[in-house]
């Protein structure tokens, strides 16, 4: 199966569309705060039923619209597409812990991928009304003007996100925190890896780095990365799309000393 320009063209418009509208459909909820109940699905691993209630409705929209697309959601949302088709990858709310606390920085993330290709990404910051979008081949804006990576080169003068997980330990994410800070970076975490990389992507980062994500936490700002002339890691490398892998953005002038400091590619 072949898809045009035209038709993958739709789907970017479809999920900029589908990102603003369920992005203030979360606002609403977020500042409704007797709306919606907090839980866990595991330690620091926190669930709403706003997650859920937002997965569902990208997944029904988009099933009516693409009917012979896959999808992949965060909270279990899933179909096997056509043979070829273009697959979703969907993280309704990212930094949900954000979200339950009461902090007014999550976002909404859309990506599509064909085959191995992300060919389009899109994140909305509703708290801001920031619309992040990349599609391949074709840039990346922010509130449709271009963005660009940062033009720092010297990791010393960087700022640099250091995403957390349980999943890969304690002693791995503080041993890859500290290798950051003694080169004289600022290490920083936002409760939002998907936000991080879409800043790393806006030039506000130089870097993000972190142990192990999951595919819907990353890939619409791989889109926007590789668009705004920085650059990441393979993501989607081996069992990247279902199970997780390290990631490593970063923009040109600090990437070669980044990746050897951080170790995980």
């Amino acid at each position: 199966m072949t898809f045009s320009t035209t038709a993958l063209d739709l789907r970017f418009d479809a999920a900029k569309a589908l990102a603003h509208e369920m992005g203030l459909y979360a606002k609403r909820k977020f500042l409704d705060r007797g709306s919606f109940t907090v839980g866990f699905k595991g330690p620091q691993d926190y669930l709403t039923e706003v997650d859920s209630e937002v997965e569902r409705r990208i997944f029904a929209r988009l099933s009516t619209l693409f009917p012979q697309d896959g999808f992949i959601g965060e909270e279990g949302q899933g179909r096997q597409g056509a043979a070829g088709a273009p697959v979703w990858v969907v993280d309704p709310i990212d930094g949900t812990a954000n979200f339950a606390h009461g902090a007014p920085h999550f976002c909404v993330s859309i990506a599509a991928l064909v085959g191995n290709d992300v060919e389009l990404g899109v994140i909305y910051d509703p708290m801001v009304g920031e619309l992040f979008a990349a599609r391949r081949g074709g840039g990346a804006t922010l509130n449709g003007e271009p963005m660009h990576v940062s033009e720092t080169t010297d990791l010393a003068r960087a700022t640099v996100e250091v995403g957390w997980n349980v999943r890969a330990g304690v002693g791995k994410y503080l041993g890859l925190l500290s290798r950051i800070a003694e080169t004289g970076a600022s290490p920083t975490r936002s409760g939002s890896g998907a936000l991080g990389l879409a800043y790393v992507a806006a030039g506000r980062l130089d870097g993000y780095v972190e142990t192990h994500m999951k595919a819907w936490d990353c890939l619409a700002a791989v889109a926007m990365i590789r668009e705004a002339g920085g650059w990441v890691s393979d993501f989607l490398a081996g069992e990247g799309l279902r199970e997780g892998n390290s990631i490593v953005a970063a923009a040109p002038g600090v990437k070669d000393e980044l990746l050897r400091v951080a170790a995980l590619v």
